[in-house]
């Protein structure tokens, strides 16, 4: 990720968060984050979601917050460079979502 990531303004949060909350990301409160449950048909997809999301993310350099229980992913995005929510958590939420779509 090239520069140093900015927390999102009131109105970039506007334009970019309508999307993401459309699919069930919510904004979590008390911190400045979103939050999604993912579930998938088994373990095996639940795993295979993540291992192509940690490869983006790595590639990204940015990571997600995450707990799995057999079908279930919980993410948390937040970047902690500027202590709230940036392009960057955007970004990979969108990615997150390609990646579950391929997988119902």
């Amino acid at each position: 990720m090239a520069g140093k990531a900015h927390r999102l303004s009131a109105e970039e949060r506007e334009q970019l968060l309508p999307n993401l909350r459309a699919v069930g990301w919510n904004e979590l409160e008390g911190r400045d984050a979103i939050f999604k449950e993912f579930h998938f048909k088994d373990f095996n997809r639940a795993f295979g979601f993540m291992t192509r999301v940690a490869l983006q993310a790595e590639k990204l350099d940015h990571h997600p917050e995450w707990f799995n229980v057999y079908n279930k992913v919980h993410i948390t995005l937040s970047t902690h460079e500027c202590g709230g929510l940036s392009e960057r958590d955007i970004n990979l939420a969108s990615f997150i979502e390609q990646v579950a779509a391929s997988l119902s």
